[in-house]
């Protein structure tokens, strides 16, 4: 099923425009589910980003680069089955669009056509910004991604906060603004410096989501594992965990086994019953042979 869009800008995202217009915060979270997704929908957020961090929070991946077009195109599809009447963005994983317009186009439609998404999401300026407007040009709104790259981390030691030198900073708004120019709907700074990422909202007229950007970006977001406690590892500075899911999950778990090991699960209520009976009809059958 092939979704047609209106490429303009914000308005290629209409919820986002409107929130942004109206001066409310966007409120993105990454699904990369069915169950997560529910939890996003049911909590009320504004936008899903399937999000190539899926390669290490759901797949066991090293980094995001390692994740496939398919692996990816699997999940989105698991997230559009549970998310209706917010737009759903998924990422271009890497690998899938930076050698062409042609591929980028090709990919972004994957996205569209097979996972449902109502836009893509691509990393970087320069050469992209080229790929951003043959996106565009097909009817399918971009959310570009400055700032941190993740796609462009290939070591642990690569996740550092950009833009804390003047040239930098400078660097990442003018991407921004390119971005801006050539059609994004949206745009994901990550891991620059509060009144950097202020700087840049001001000077782009659409919606700037933050992650790690402080609060002077019309939004912000987080990775789901993180917010939940789901994760593994250091934490980046900027995450917040509002639950200790994985902790809460593993000692729900031991309680079971212990449950089983000790014969208290399963009880007689949690099982089926027969009656006498029927019971005794078995046993003489069984008995006779």
């Amino acid at each position: 099923m092939t979704t047609a869009h209106s490429a303009s800008g914000s308005a290629a995202l209409p919820t986002l425009a409107a929130a942004m217009a109206r001066h409310e915060p966007i409120v993105m979270l990454t699904a990369y589910d069915y169950p997560s997704a529910r939890v996003a929908v049911e909590a009320g957020v504004d936008v899903v980003l399937v999000g190539d961090s899926a390669a290490m929070t759901v797949l066991g991946y090293t980094t995001t680069r390692d994740i496939a077009v398919d692996e990816l195109l699997m999940l989105t599809r698991a997230v559009r089955r549970a998310v209706r009447g917010v737009p759903v963005i998924g990422d271009l994983p890497f690998g899938s669009y930076e050698h062409g317009d042609d591929e980028a186009v090709g990919t972004a439609r994957r996205f569209v056509d097979e996972g449902g998404c109502d836009a893509v999401k691509l990393e970087g300026a320069g050469p992209m910004v080229s790929r951003v407007k043959a996106i565009v040009a097909v009817g399918i709104p971009v959310v570009g991604h400055v700032g941190l790259l993740p796609q462009s981390v290939i070591t642990a030691e690569g996740y550092r906060s950009k833009g804390r030198d003047a040239v930098q900073a400078l660097g990442i708004i003018a991407d921004a603004e390119a971005l801006a120019q050539a059609g994004c709907a949206a745009l994901v700074v990550e891991a620059v410096p509060a009144e950097i990422a202020a700087l840049l909202a001001a000077r782009v007229s659409i919606p700037v989501i933050g992650i790690g950007a402080g609060v002077g970006t019309h939004g912000q977001v987080l990775v789901y594992h993180d917010l939940l406690g789901l994760g593994e590892g250091k934490l980046a500075r900027f995450v917040r965990q509002y639950a200790r899911g994985h902790a809460d999950q593993v000692e729900a778990v031991k309680r079971w086994a212990e449950d089983v090991r000790t014969r208290r699960y399963p009880s007689e209520a949690e099982g089926y019953g027969v009656s006498a009976e029927v019971l005794a009809e078995v046993k003489k059958k069984l008995a006779e042979g």
